[in-house]
């Protein structure tokens, strides 16, 4: 049962095991400073109108903090309306090395996967 004093927000954005098994690592060997989060967000550009932002951050001003097990996230609140319901997955194969965005928001994708429409 969840308490009615629990304030925290529901994340928009779902992190596999093994996107977070791989951020731990990285984390580990940049030796990210403490009190960073992990930044998800979007930026203009690309060639299919935005890319994604992922990358170690500290909290700003205007930011939304989520925990996605146990990984603490930060998002400015404007980008949560193109992300919403993501999920941040690690593909590790021969062909494809590196974090996947799957988004059901976004009505259109580059070939690369780091870019999309909305």
């Amino acid at each position: 049962m969840q308490s009615n004093t629990d304030t925290t927000p529901q994340s928009p954005v779902s992190l596999t095991e093994g996107a977070i098994k791989q951020l731990k690592i990285l984390f580990d060997d940049k030796h990210v400073p403490e009190g960073y989060g992990l930044r998800v967000g979007i930026k203009g550009g690309g060639c299919s109108g935005f890319t994604y932002v992922l990358g170690f951050d500290e909290k700003k001003e205007g930011d939304e903090e989520f925990m996605v097990k146990g990984v603490k996230v930060y998002m400015e609140k404007a980008h949560g309306l193109y992300l919403l319901g993501m999920e941040i997955d690690w593909l590790d194969g021969l062909s494809n090395r590196g974090f996947i965005f799957n988004n059901p928001n976004a009505t259109d994708t580059c070939g690369c996967g780091t870019s999309f429409s909305a």
